[in-house]
């Protein structure tokens, strides 16, 4: 393939996502979520998912962390709360209950159902060989839908091809 014909490939907008690769970094249950629903619905659309979870993302595949995570309220700009406040002993986990009872309400399953559902519909979920050694983890400490430990080389050739994505959250 020429290199024209690789431009213009890249910029033919009708070309059909394939796979999507989510590389979640946070913790923060905003982010799980948005990972876990954009994942379910690809899977839904018969998308091709890799999910991999690098440093503090590890806590939403974590057994004893997933179903603990929190909503920041300090240093979160969309928090409809002063910063000063959200700093406030109790806060956190007062924001973090409330946000909890709306996901509850809209019927989005906890963190280690969505895992388990997201796996069991054909994503593929990957934890990062780095983060997982920096932070003295083995794989039994993590969800047992886990499909293995990967190096980013070993996520990034799993990646490879036309019409995947890779969102970093």
């Amino acid at each position: 393939m020429t290199k024209e014909t690789t431009q213009a490939r890249i910029l033919d907008k009708n070309l059909p996502i394939q796979k999507i690769c989510f590389i979640l970094s946070k913790s923060q249950m905003d982010s799980a979520y948005a990972a876990m629903v954009m994942a379910n619905g690809a899977r839904m659309e018969g998308i091709e998912v890799e999910m991999f979870f690098t440093f503090f993302g590890l806590d939403v595949i974590n057994k004893k962390k997933m179903t603990h995570l929190h909503f920041a309220t300090v240093g979160n700009p969309s928090m409809p709360i002063p910063t000063i406040f959200g700093g406030l002993p109790g806060m956190e986990a007062l924001v973090s209950n409330q946000m909890k009872k709306q996901l509850d309400e809209l019927d989005l399953p906890p963190v280690d159902e969505f895992m388990e559902m997201i796996h069991l519909s054909g994503a593929k979920i990957w934890a990062c060989k780095l983060a997982v050694d920096m932070f003295k983890l083995t794989k039994e400490d993590l969800v047992d839908e886990l499909d293995g430990i990967l190096t980013i080389g070993d996520f990034y050739e799993r990646a490879a091809g036309e019409g995947t994505h890779i969102v970093f959250i």
